[in-house]
């Protein structure tokens, strides 16, 4: 799967706000929280882009669904299925 961003781009310091016993939590049992969030903000940050390129060719998306359900697709004659 193709990441959302540069990999091999420099780590930047940043302060957050988490909650105490959650933190405590993660840190007995040494969970990598700056792996952990990048995950999670990766994750976020493609559904994200997702939703919106969906939203941006919406139009052209229901343009090709309603040709599609016009005319068939290209071949659809040719499957033995």
């Amino acid at each position: 799967m193709q990441t959302v961003f540069n990999p091999q781009a420099p780590k930047k310091p940043t302060n957050v706000s988490v909650n105490s016993d959650l933190l405590a939590q993660a840190k007995a049992l040494k969970i990598n929280l700056s792996a952990t969030l990048e995950l999670a903000l990766s994750d976020l940050v493609n559904e994200r882009q997702r939703e919106i390129w969906k939203q941006e060719n919406k139009g052209a998306i229901e343009a090709y669904n309603q040709l599609v359900e016009e005319h068939g697709t290209f071949g659809q004659d040719l499957r033995d299925f």
